[in-house]
């Protein structure tokens, strides 16, 4: 249960022609900001499963490798930084090879070393023309990950309670933001100024010159639409053939996009009652009746958490496992079961669950993703809001759901100890080649809404509407996301104008 349960997290995190663009090339670029130093690739010998733990037998032809890029680009012979990357070699001989495709599964914060290597069987078809890569941005992971306190620290952090919305659970949020950030600047302070995307983007080119593409071909995935925006918009004349899948819109503020993800979750939290419902169904026998069980049941984890081994489940931790469920129709049953045990008095599942979104380890130790995720959104934004505005956000979320309501990471990003830049909110790419944006309507990371937006502010993208749950089309398991996207990586074949697929 625990193997399948992880798959379906990846997938949740990790989704007529026109046209086609010039063939991908290979050989130096002309708008190159600067010639690469050379990628040494070897076996891979650290990969991670979402568990923590090792995969059971290795793809013995992936290859891992490191790329050094200047920590501050103001600097370009100073300090230098060294990206982890991952390479699935083409299985489909020199004759068929296009180049390289570059994948980023989104976040901010997620490794792409260990995502890259997790998907492999379901970018079989894509392999077999393209080499495909990716890397653990700068501030992730192997690549100066940034790490905020021990594994204790961690631990009192992720299981904060955000219930009840009263002063001293305000009080307590904002001590325990001053205390993670204080921590992040105490053990990673010189990387901080230095993690945000617009950085990220000139690593990325400097990883399409190191491995002789003369366009980069990219699928970006949630936070890594973004990314490949901000790349579009500073090296439009490099840009391949380029997927956006899970549109982030960058313009949108703390406020707004708190707003916006707590009406996408508990939409997505309803559609699941809905669904359990319709069969036998662990949490009630009636949409109204199984909302009230899990609302007690939360309710109930903030006065007596539920005893897991040597750990607890607590209100906070509970609340972060059910959203983790609900990035995927996937796991909607393991959600059903997870929640079914804890009103059960039995916690395990679901602090599996939250285990697996913050990168928790058996171990105790975590990965980066929670650490690298404020690192990034807050150097990428000058915006800094003040207790008002906190407090009306979060009111204003509680109204939208009681269950996902909160003040947002614009608390944490207000105490952080890194200034931030707006340049990263504005996208342009005139100029680029055609760029496919996919949105979902049912996903509650990054809400429809936000789809046309992105398509509109790219200038050179063509939206493709997917009709389905989760976060995420293209690994949904949508055959006809999949094949449009491959279409258009492989020959070129841009989706025509108001293009959608149903649910999968």
């Amino acid at each position: 249960m625990r193997r399948v349960t992880a798959a379906a997290l990846l997938l949740a995190a990790a989704a007529g022609c026109s046209t086609a663009p010039a063939e991908p090339a290979s050989g130096p670029s002309a708008d190159s900001t600067a010639a690469s130093d050379k990628i040494s690739w070897g076996p891979c010998t650290d990969i991670k499963r979402p568990d923590g733990e090792p995969p059971a037998r290795q793809d013995a032809s992936v290859r891992c490798g490191k790329l050094a890029v200047p920590l501050d680009y103001a600097k370009p012979d100073g300090e230098k930084l060294n990206l982890a990357l991952i390479k699935l070699p083409s299985t489909g001989g020199a004759g068929k090879r296009l180049g390289s495709v570059v994948f980023n599964f989104g976040g901010p914060g997620a490794s792409g070393v260990d995502t890259l290597d997790q998907a492999a069987k379901a970018l079989t078809a894509l392999r077999a023309r393209y080499d495909l890569i990716s890397f653990d941005p700068r501030g992730v992971e192997r690549s100066s990950g940034v790490r905020c306190g021990d594994g204790a620290e961690m631990d009192k952090f992720v299981a904060l309670d955000t219930l009840p919305p009263d002063d001293e659970t305000d009080r307590q949020v904002a001590s325990a933001n001053k205390r993670f950030a204080a921590l992040c600047q105490q053990n990673s302070g010189k990387i901080l100024p230095y993690v945000g995307t617009v950085n990220a983007a000139r690593d990325m080119d400097r990883i399409r010159d190191a491995v002789g593409d003369a366009k980069l071909n990219y699928v970006g995935m949630s936070y890594g639409t973004q990314l490949g925006g901000v790349y579009a918009t500073l090296f439009p004349k490099n840009v391949g053939r380029m997927v956006l899948d899970a549109p982030l819109d960058p313009t949108v503020t703390f406020e707004q996009r708190t707003l916006a993800q707590t009406r996408g979750f508990q939409k997505a939290y309803e559609s699941f009652l809905r669904a359990c419902v319709k069969e036998t169904c662990a949490l009630g026998k009636d949409q109204a009746t199984a909302h009230t069980n899990v609302e007690n049941l939360l309710n109930q984890l903030t006065a007596q958490p539920l005893k897991v081994g040597n750990r607890e489940l607590s209100q906070g931790l509970a609340s972060t496992g059910v959203a983790a469920a609900l990035y995927s129709e996937l796991t909607w049953p393991f959600l059903e079961e997870a929640l079914g045990a804890a009103l059960k008095g039995n916690g395990e599942a679901l602090l599996y669950l939250a285990d697996s979104y913050t990168g928790r380890s058996p171990d105790g130790s975590y990965s980066t993703q929670m650490t690298s995720f404020p690192a990034i959104t807050c150097v990428d934004t000058a915006e800094r809001p003040d207790e008002a505005t906190l407090r009306r956000t979060e009111q204003a979320a509680l109204k939208i759901s009681p269950l996902f309501g909160s003040e947002g990471s614009g608390g944490l990003c207000r105490v952080w100890p890194a200034k931030g830049s707006d340049e990263a909110r504005h996208v342009d790419a005139t100029g680029s080649a055609p760029i496919v944006v996919v949105g979902g309507k049912g996903d509650p990371a990054t809400p429809y809404e936000w789809a046309p937006k992105l398509t509109a502010q790219l200038k050179t993208a063509t939206l493709v509407t997917y009709e389905g749950e989760g976060h995420g089309a293209y690994l949904s398991g949508s055959k006809c996301i999949q094949g449009l996207v491959d279409a258009y990586l492989i020959d070129g074949k841009v989706p025509g104008k108001g293009t959608s697929c149903p649910a999968a």
